[in-house]
């Protein structure tokens, strides 16, 4: 008997906050180096940058002989293959999701679910309510403040209080914060995020440069940040603080 597989996304109202990835990075980890067996449903329609960075993280591979002899040395060491990245419309996700895990012989811990940053697009709001948790990204911009607040608002209040859904938690989480910004700036927005009953999660994660590079053949003697191949260096992830996000994150979930 298969055990529960956890669906969650990544998600938000406004784009360029990190929603993407947050998801590539988490499963990465989680995959290629916790022992997880992971899936990716890149449903962000038509972008698909998920679906886009794994066709790039191939060509890369194919093209470097040191990204060969790391993914060689990866397959070897945890004998596994590389995490599935599955395009879907969001609006047929779900079906296929449930279709992907009936046939597939592997226990897979976790299916993450990149969705469109909007819920004009179909199926979006009946998606969501299928997730097990949801976590959301935020910075210190009042526009995308304003609208991510406001939207998980709905969402925690219609969904997870109305108890129509599988959601078990809605977690926000400071991403690309500088630190040259006053802390009082944060403690105002972690006072209204608590007076609207969402949870906050405790980690947060610096804006770095360093962070947002993807792999490429041209950067043969330097660290992997985001990659749907392999997971981020570790010393990358300790200066950004991934590996604390990660030690929240599963106890969120209870993993």
């Amino acid at each position: 008997m298969k055990k529960e597989t956890l669906f969650i996304a990544f998600t938000t109202q406004k784009g360029g906050v990190g929603k993407s990835a947050m998801t590539t990075i988490t499963a990465s980890i989680l995959h290629y180096r916790m022992g997880y067996n992971v899936a990716v449903f890149d449903c962000d329609y038509p972008q698909w940058s998920i679906v886009k960075m794994r066709d790039r993280d191939t060509k890369t591979v194919i093209e470097s002989e040191r990204f060969k002899l790391l993914a060689y040395e990866q397959f070897t060491s945890i004998n596994k293959k590389a995490y599935p990245v599955i395009s879907c419309k969001p609006d047929e996700v779900i079906q296929k999701a449930e279709v992907f895990l009936k046939e597939t012989p592997i226990d897979f811990d976790f299916v993450f679910f990149d969705l469109p940053g909007t819920i004009n697009s179909a199926g979006v709001i009946n998606s969501i309510s299928r997730m097990h948790y949801i976590f959301s990204p935020i910075i210190a911009d009042r526009l995308v403040l304003e609208s991510t607040l406001a939207f998980m608002n709905v969402l925690n209040g219609v969904l997870v209080k109305g108890g129509d859904t599988g959601i078990k938690g809605i977690h926000l989480f400071w991403n690309m914060v500088d630190g040259r910004e006053k802390s009082e700036l944060y403690a105002h927005y972690d006072h209204i995020i608590k007076e609207l009953d969402l949870s906050l999660m405790k980690t947060y994660l610096p804006d770095s440069k360093r962070f947002r590079k993807e792999m490429s053949a041209q950067m043969e003697n330097r660290q992997i940040s985001r990659s749907t191949l392999f997971p981020i260096d570790r010393r990358l992830s300790k200066f950004a603080r991934i590996e604390e996000f990660i030690t929240e994150f599963l106890q969120i979930v209870q993993h």
